[in-house]
């Protein structure tokens, strides 16, 4: 009935619930990427089966939710030294303009006056 399992070093218990209870987006996990190379490889792979979403999300062939997410979104989203919430503000507009993220958006947003 319970399973345990690791995800880069981060140890997770799953329960058989039975086929009354469905995977929702109440659990997801999120793939932080270092490059685009990644981001795509993990967004092409997990969702196929399954279905792509807006802003990074997808379900997998299981009806599982991930979002792959850059690391590089989260340094423009919080870093000060980035320039403030006008640079994050475009950062995000961008952001939900897209389904799989690209960094190179990302970062033309934030380059924009």
């Amino acid at each position: 009935m319970t399973v345990t399992f690791q995800l880069d070093g981060q140890e997770f218990m799953a329960l058989n619930g039975g086929p009354l209870f469905k995977f929702t987006e109440a659990i997801s996990f999120v793939a932080n990427c270092v490059t685009q190379e990644e981001v795509d490889e993990l967004w092409e792979k997990l969702s196929e089966g399954g279905e792509k979403g807006r802003c990074g999300w997808l379900k997998d062939k299981y009806g599982v939710s991930w979002q792959i997410v850059p690391a590089a979104l989260g340094e423009m989203m919080q870093d000060p030294a980035f320039g403030g919430t006008e640079k994050s503000e475009r950062v995000m507009m961008a952001l939900l303009q897209m389904d799989k993220i690209e960094i190179k958006g990302l970062k033309q947003a934030s380059e924009c006056s």
